[in-house]
């Protein structure tokens, strides 16, 4: 998938049950699932399936 801070395309993964949560509480959605994270080093941001740039300013998962 593309990832909109990296400008490239990175393997994405789908969010654990405590990076749902924490999204959840962040964005006040009740649900994330449709949430993927981009696995670059350093990168961690998140996008849809459909939407490359869902949040502005972009939201990273914080790191465990």
């Amino acid at each position: 998938m593309y990832c909109y801070t990296c400008q490239s395309d990175e393997q994405h993964r789908r969010l654990t049950a405590e990076e749902k949560a924490w999204l959840k509480n962040r964005t006040g959605r009740k649900a994330v699932e449709e949430f993927f994270m981009c696995t670059a080093p350093g990168c961690r941001n998140l996008r849809t399936g459909f939407q490359k740039h869902p949040f502005d300013p972009v939201i990273r998962v914080p790191l465990p």
